[in-house]
């Protein structure tokens, strides 16, 4: 029975966009397949990971049968990337196999029956409903995704909280020693309130997969899912279960200590000082004086680096430390000329911001050095 004949890239583009969820060895060996599904004019490809969902469709010929099979995923993948550009590709099922052709290519898969194949239930509910230019949404992910744990016990924390309150969308991360705030308005003021946390791989996903365009994404967040439509591409996301921290609580308001410095220029000198740095220890001390800003670092073997930054500072002097990791990640993933950063003491959170913007946020605390 043939599923349909089209060329190469017509079936690339949606199979890669799903297979980025997709483990290559699970217990379930469903879960290393692809669903296709062939309806009168469109083709979907659908991978899982059980709390991930996408769909990928594209048109083709309404000549086919309709049906649905499940084939591994990485395979066929492999198969159509090692195929010639532009070449014609036919898929046909035949004795509960794929059969893959391309001029005197052929490849026979494997296949596993769509019924099967676990699907994600649609949310109960109507949830707050709104859209946004994929752009801006990606934008907002990269200004805070750095900050998610990683494998954290707080299982809350491996993951971004995305509030829309009043218009406002704002989305935070945090892992306990940074937390990182960034707010866009979106929708109209009227849209209801909702919170909810994204898991860590949905976040990482939809960073890849959205455009720097202004297409729109429609997003739907529900109490149990996150559900995100753009271009020819759904995906559907479980939500992770927990209470978030109040991250307004984290963030300081009163620093007296306040700087203004070239984001290029400190990125530079902590990178510098950052290669003296000890592989555990990643400590860079900040010596503030009048007008001066000195960083330095030194490690086990008794080597040290030292940079000074002429700053506009006039009040007490300051000696404190950071993890240099979590200074170059606010730096590298911000796309401001300048960078305002707010001081206590040397027991107290940093506050990074963007001079004359409300919307960025990142609050990395001190480590003794």
């Amino acid at each position: 029975m043939n599923l349909l004949k089209t060329n190469r890239e017509t079936l690339l583009k949606p199979l890669q966009a799903v297979s980025g969820i997709i483990e290559r060895r699970h217990t379930l060996p469903i879960l290393s397949n692809v669903l296709i599904e062939r309806d009168a004019t469109r083709l979907s490809f659908i991978a899982t990971d059980i709390e991930i969902e996408i769909t990928a469709s594209v048109d083709v010929d309404p000549a086919g049968e309709s049906k649905s099979i499940t084939v591994g995923a990485r395979k066929l993948l492999d198969i159509l990337r090692a195929l010639p550009e532009g070449s014609e590709v036919s898929l046909a099922l035949a004795d509960k196999r794929l059969q893959v052709k391309s001029g005197k290519s052929r490849f026979n898969l494997q296949t596993l029956p769509a019924e099967d194949f676990p699907r994600l239930a649609a949310p109960e509910g109507s949830g707050v409903q709104f859209e946004l230019p994929q752009k801006l949404l990606k934008n907002l992910f990269s200004q805070v995704q750095y900050a998610m744990a990683q494998q954290d016990i707080r299982y809350y924390l491996n993951g971004l909280l995305m509030v829309i309150d009043a218009g406002e969308l704002r989305v935070v991360a945090t892992d306990g020693h940074r937390l990182a705030l960034a707010s866009k308005e979106v929708a109209n003021k009227e849209l209801g309130k909702q919170e909810v946390i994204l898991p860590r791989k949905t976040v990482l996903e939809l960073a890849k997969l959205l455009d720097d365009s202004d297409e729109p994404v429609a997003i739907e967040l529900s109490g149990s899912q996150a559900r995100f439509k753009f271009g020819d591409i759904l995906l559907a996301s479980k939500l992770v279960d927990g209470k978030f921290p109040d991250y307004q609580r984290v963030i300081p308001t009163q620093h007296p200590k306040r700087l203004q410095l070239n984001r290029v220029t400190l990125q530079q000198a902590l990178q510098r000082a950052a290669i003296l740095t000890s592989d555990k220890f990643r400590g860079v001390r900040w010596m503030l004086t009048e007008n001066s800003l000195k960083i330095s670092c030194s490690n086990t073997e008794q080597e040290e680096a030292q940079e000074e930054l002429d700053v506009v500072y006039q009040g007490d002097a300051l000696d404190i430390g950071f993890n240099v990791g979590y200074l170059l990640d606010v730096l590298n993933n911000l796309d401001a000329e300048e960078v305002s950063v707010a001081l206590g003491d040397a027991n107290s959170s940093a506050l990074i911001t963007v001079p004359g913007r409300d919307d960025f946020k990142y609050v990395v605390m001190p480590m003794r050095i």
